[in-house]
């Protein structure tokens, strides 16, 4: 009953290098339930420091709902600057609670989680966005980290497999690195390109950077697909001269993200079309006249569904780690 386990980074990335096809089903069936109102998922907590601007760390606590029985919260640190060094912008931790007792049961390394449920999450909007497939298309990928390495492994899972992909990153070395990734794991075409524009002209466009601000001004044309992971790339205008697919608007529109300030502009939300789980399920059909932008916020929900799967995953293994007597009072008397 009081048992606590750890699992480690290498053990959660080994569970999900393998499982991207079960990670797929799974983000999008539990966009689908928090649709429909089975979930909990508060506002997103930002630690921000003064002498850091571009720098945060957000707490996101959600429940899964009673038939999952799955509670908890990502704890997840976003500093830029880190990349100068060599390391990754973002590192996490996901503690997942007993809906039971309310004691917390496990603590997961969440980074590798947080990039998978956000290139699910992609590769899913992929899909359902461009249901005709991506046969004869461009995909370009603005920003190459982490995140845009996992998009493009998680569009191949998907079997979003374009014409040719494109890679735009200022940190050439970085686009460069992506850019071998596509050509070892992938089976199109592939090239970096130093022009944006070139970039933002392809049929589907993927942005993972880290903007704080809008740089992107001009408006894509009818038939484009835009993920826009990063959700602050572009200007209000681009939002509004397209059809607008976001995860959850209440979330989505706040923090400054690209909706938000689109909200702003015309004092508004008519300009969201309406959901991802509103497409999976049929109910939101853009009409084809306007380019799509889906713009996802990023769910807690969703760091649950993927943590819990990987501790199951990791305790049928044997490799999640017991820490015994963790707790230090287990009795009341």
């Amino acid at each position: 009953m009081f048992n606590f386990e750890i699992v480690a980074g290498g053990t959660v990335r080994n569970v999900l290098q393998n499982r991207r096809r079960e990670v797929l089903d799974l983000v999008s069936r539990t966009y689908r339930i928090h649709e429909a109102g089975r979930t909990v998922n508060p506002d997103s907590y930002f630690l921000r420091f003064p002498e850091k601007p571009d720098s945060r760390i957000i707490a996101l606590p959600a429940f899964l709902g009673p038939e999952e029985g799955v509670a908890g919260i990502k704890w997840i640190a976003s500093f830029p600057k880190n990349t100068r060094r060599g390391m990754p912008r973002a590192s996490a931790v996901l503690v997942l609670n007993d809906y039971a007792t309310g004691y917390p049961v496990a603590c997961l390394e969440a980074a590798a989680i947080s990039s998978a449920r956000t290139a699910a999450s992609a590769a899913v909007a992929a899909g359902a966005l461009r249901p005709e497939g991506h046969q004869g298309k461009t995909i370009a990928v603005v920003g190459a980290g982490v995140i845009a390495r996992n998009i493009c492994d998680y569009l191949h899972a998907a079997g979003c497999v374009p014409e040719r992909y494109l890679v735009h990153d200022l940190h050439e070395p970085s686009g460069q690195a992506l850019t071998d990734h596509l050509r070892a794991t992938q089976p199109a075409p592939v090239a970096f390109t130093t022009d944006l524009a070139e970039a933002l002209a392809a049929d589907t466009v993927v942005f993972a950077t880290t903007a704080l601000k809008p740089y992107v001004t001009t408006p894509f044309r009818p038939g484009q697909l835009v993920l826009h992971i990063s959700l602050r790339d572009l200007a209000a205008e681009v939002v509004l001269r397209a059809q607008n697919i976001v995860d959850d608007v209440d979330h989505c529109l706040k923090a400054d993200t690209s909706p938000h300030l689109a909200e702003q502009a015309c004092g508004s939300r008519d300009f969201v079309t309406g959901t991802l789980a509103g497409v999976l399920n049929g109910e939101v059909t853009p009409d084809g006249e306007h380019p799509v932008i889906f713009s996802p916020f990023g769910l807690g929900v969703l760091d649950l569904a993927v943590g819990a799967f990987v501790l199951e995953e990791a305790r049928r293994d044997g490799t999640a780690i017991e820490i015994p007597d963790f707790f230090g009072e287990t009795s009341r008397w």
